[in-house]
């Protein structure tokens, strides 16, 4: 009888907040958030049940600050399937498979990440129960409170940003991200400018990038108006893919005689690599014929046919190589460069039907898409998609690391954006095998927390909307920004403010 009178008491001084809290434009979700503290304190009284703590959370983690259950499920996936990858490195036999060994140990340098810091965040949960602890056994020791206060303050804050780490860490990853690139560059508008200069200049800037980052650059395929450069190292498309677009030079080129500003741009493709395990091109689909290459070689190219030139009947795409004095290596070079356009066409549909799905982002990626523009009077580089200026030298050195981090910065604020937004109406899946076996007290966990949060809401606004007295005639029942429809309880409907507009 004690414990409810205090909780009428409690109740009563609540309801002083209440026209304070309930204002009008207040969202459905912004308000179960902010009435959250009178929801926990306020069970149901006047005849009806009081209101037991789900045991649905009763879990040996302690509750994250901005983690949810499923999070912890993937993490808990992830640390499982670090473990097991751990004890395959182990086994002699994984040794003899040079292929096998290799594809995991990718996978597993893949997953370190995650799994060391969801360990320290851990870690850092435990010291902090323990820091509470002491806090509560501190009793008058001022000396003792006030430092396992500090101490608290510390590991929340680093748990916090622990969380913020995770959040991305676990962001879907692109499965092209690992793979090495085929980068084309070719002119645009702009005659001899695009075509001689401001192309060499961009071949320049990724080549100086790409020995920055210990990568490797070989020239594929090259002529007066375009060239293929084979970039291979580690996560070379997770980095590369965010160059792909049209690059806008506005300088007075070295052709001008008369001091004129000109405009020119050239077009940059990244393509993942594809092998021949990703995608088969049917022998019929390849029209091939031989010529005599051009340019230096001697008797050789006078004499050999040693030029290659490819041509997919289905989609038009030909290839023509000449960078090799035999024949075989000239095909065999064509047949990669002919197999990642293919790949990269590919990959083009099905990320526009995903941009679609998923609306505007970091560019789109598309060739007709114009990313920065290159301003050498005023010394800056401008990228539209960041609305953001950088150092022009820096971009002219191979110094472009910082803008592609920006660019990656904005892309996972995107995706955790877009997370977000379906997290309140996301669906919850369970292992089929779980159901099966009868394990369903889980799911029907899920489902009583979830009841309970609506019910208890619903309750406790209507004894607020019960308590709140308007001294405005004209402004009865204001404070409840919102109505909430009829539910449906077993065979019977009620609403739960029968009488309110």
């Amino acid at each position: 009888l004690a414990f409810l009178v205090a909780v009428v008491a409690l109740l009563q001084a609540a309801s002083a907040f209440a026209p304070q809290m309930c204002t009008r434009g207040l969202s459905r979700a912004s308000l179960s958030s902010t009435c959250s503290p009178f929801l926990k304190l306020a069970p149901r009284l006047g005849g009806c049940r009081l209101s037991a703590p789900s045991n649905r959370r009763s879990l040996a983690l302690p509750a994250l600050h901005m983690v949810d259950q499923g999070m912890i499920r993937r993490l808990e996936d992830t640390a499982l399937q670090f473990e097991d990858l751990t004890n395959q490195l182990g086994d002699p036999a994984l040794a003899n498979d040079t292929t096998e060994m290799l594809r995991v140990t990718r996978l597993r340098a893949s997953l370190e990440s995650v799994v060391t810091v969801y360990n320290e965040w851990k870690e850092a949960n435990s010291e902090l129960e323990g820091a509470r602890e002491m806090f509560q056994e501190a009793g008058d020791d001022a000396e003792m409170r006030e430092m396992a206060r500090e101490e608290v303050k510390e590991l929340e804050s680093r748990i916090e940003k622990m969380e913020e780490e995770l959040k991305v860490l676990l962001l879907p990853k692109d499965p092209n991200d690992d793979k090495d690139v085929m980068l084309e560059i070719r002119a645009g508008t702009g005659g001899d400018e695009a075509s001689m200069i401001w192309c060499k200049d961009l071949q320049d800037v990724y080549t100086r990038y790409a020995k920055g980052q210990s990568w490797t650059v070989n020239i594929m395929d090259e002529s007066d108006s375009s060239v293929i450069l084979q970039v291979k190292g580690d996560s070379v498309y997770s980095k590369l893919k965010y160059e792909a677009g049209v690059h806008r030079v506005q300088r007075v080129p070295a052709t001008e005689t008369q001091g004129r500003v000109h405009t020119s741009t050239a077009t940059v493709a990244i393509m993942p690599e594809a092998d021949e395990v990703t995608l088969k091109i049917d022998e019929k689909d390849i029209r091939m014929t031989t010529a005599r290459s051009s340019g230096a070689g001697g008797q050789n190219v006078n004499k050999v046919e040693s030029a290659i030139d490819l041509l997919h009947i289905p989609t038009g795409i030909r290839v023509f190589c000449q960078q090799e004095r035999s024949q075989l290596k000239n095909k065999e070079l064509a047949m990669s460069i002919l197999r990642t356009k293919l790949y990269d066409k590919m990959l083009e549909e099905q990320q526009a039907e995903q941009r679609a799905a998923r609306g505007a982002q970091i560019g789109t990626g598309a060739r007709s898409e114009k990313i920065r523009t290159y301003n050498w009077k005023d010394g800056r580089c401008s990228d539209h998609r960041l609305n953001k200026n950088f150092p022009l030298s820096d971009f002219m050195g191979g110094s472009i690391d910082n803008m592609i981090q920006e660019c990656i910065f904005k892309d996972q604020q995107e995706l955790l954006a877009q997370m977000s937004d379906q997290a309140a109406d996301r669906l919850i899946n369970f292992r089929l095998s779980d159901f099966v076996g009868g394990s369903i007290e889980n799911m029907i966990q899920e489902c009583i927390f979830k009841d309970q949060q609506e019910l208890d809401l619903v309750a406790h606004l209507t004894e607020m909307s019960d308590q709140v007295s308007c001294s405005s005639s004209n402004a009865h029942c204001a404070c409840i920004p919102f109505a909430v429809g009829a539910r449906t309880v077993g065979n019977a409907s009620h609403d739960p403010w029968p009488n309110s507009s």
